[in-house]
């Protein structure tokens, strides 16, 4: 078998997962996700059709299997296993129990796909991968699963939600649209006591009931969401330069790690190996006192007040520290 026998059979092994996971498929999306024309898509749907797989054709809609159809199940490849596996432990950190508790299940199930051999590697393996998060999942309240629930089926939720700057709990009914993870999980929500879109961190909600009401099915998006937020608040860009080789690896390390949580945009590698990097940030001080231990490795390019902000913070850390 060639190479290019050898890799359309792996794009038709591909494509017919593809069929099991999705109700309905486009050929456009099939030729997008596998980086082939449309033509090519067409031939490959006949040739599993002329093998006797059910593709059901959908005029001007796409491509399914045919109900109930079922193939046996598929093996995974090691590196699948290592990756679900990691999957699993990230949600037992970084989730509920609940959703911790359904992600191994579904591991039991994935171990029994596969070959003896294999099963003894993701064993071995299993120790050697942590996810070292300081709360554990049974340290979460059981509000994620609720809350998919609600974003799937629309449902209306009612929640006692402490406030960050005040610390007041008050009681509310919420319409989420999504949930997202930044070093805590998120819900977005349409907050019916503000009238208006609101961001809940799901480690402050000390309540969470789903009401027996659902709500009309909204065009808003999270990304959406960000964007009017970004607006809402009137960010200002920042653009600064930084030399990585003029500070140790650890603080190269410590800037990528935190960047997210200060305003980062995007970044672009310069060809001395330095980078470009675009912030949009609410607080210019609050900015300056994350750069300030990279003073000698970045060069302010907008705005100039940044590195006034920058020199009054040197010069107390120095009037407090060095004068006598």
């Amino acid at each position: 078998m060639n190479d290019s026998e050898t890799t359309r059979l792996s794009r038709l092994v591909a494509l017919l997962t593809l069929l099991q996971t999705k109700r309905m498929v486009t050929a456009t999306e099939l030729a997008n996700r596998f980086s082939v024309s449309t033509r090519t898509i067409y031939r490959d749907i006949r040739a599993l059709e002329s093998g006797g797989v059910p593709i059901v054709t959908h005029e001007g809609k796409g491509y399914s299997l045919l109900e109930g159809y079922r193939l046996p199940p598929i093996l995974f490849t090691r590196e699948e296993a290592i990756a679900l596996l990691t999957a699993e432990k990230l949600a037992s950190r970084l989730t509920d129990a609940a959703t911790a508790q359904l992600s191994g299940a579904a591991m039991d199930k994935l171990r029994t796909a596969l070959r003896h051999s294999d099963r003894d590697y993701l064993e071995t393996m299993a120790p050697r991968i942590l996810v070292m998060e300081p709360a554990s999942a049974s340290e979460r309240p059981n509000t994620y699963q609720q809350l998919v629930t609600a974003v799937t089926a629309h449902r209306v939720v009612r929640i006692t939600y402490q406030a960050a700057e005040t610390g007041e709990s008050t009681d509310r009914e919420i319409e989420p649209i999504g949930l997202y993870l930044s070093q805590h999980w998120h819900v977005v929500a349409f907050c019916r006591l503000r009238q208006a879109f609101r961001n809940f961190r799901l480690d402050r909600i000390s309540s969470l009931a789903l009401v027996d009401e659902s709500f009309p099915a909204r065009t808003e998006t999270l990304q959406q969401y960000w964007t009017e937020e970004a607006k809402r608040r009137e960010k200002e860009k920042v653009v600064i330069h930084f030399n990585p080789s003029a500070v140790l690896p650890a603080q190269v390390q410590h800037l990528h790690d935190t960047k997210h949580q200060y305003g980062w945009v995007h970044e672009e590698a310069l060809p001395d190996g330095s980078l470009k990097i675009v912030f949009l940030v609410g607080s210019l001080p609050y900015l300056a006192t994350w750069l300030l231990p990279f003073a000698g490795a970045i060069t302010i390019l907008e705005p100039s007040s940044l590195g006034d902000h920058l020199s009054a913070l040197a010069q107390r850390v120095h009037d407090c520290f060095y004068l006598k």
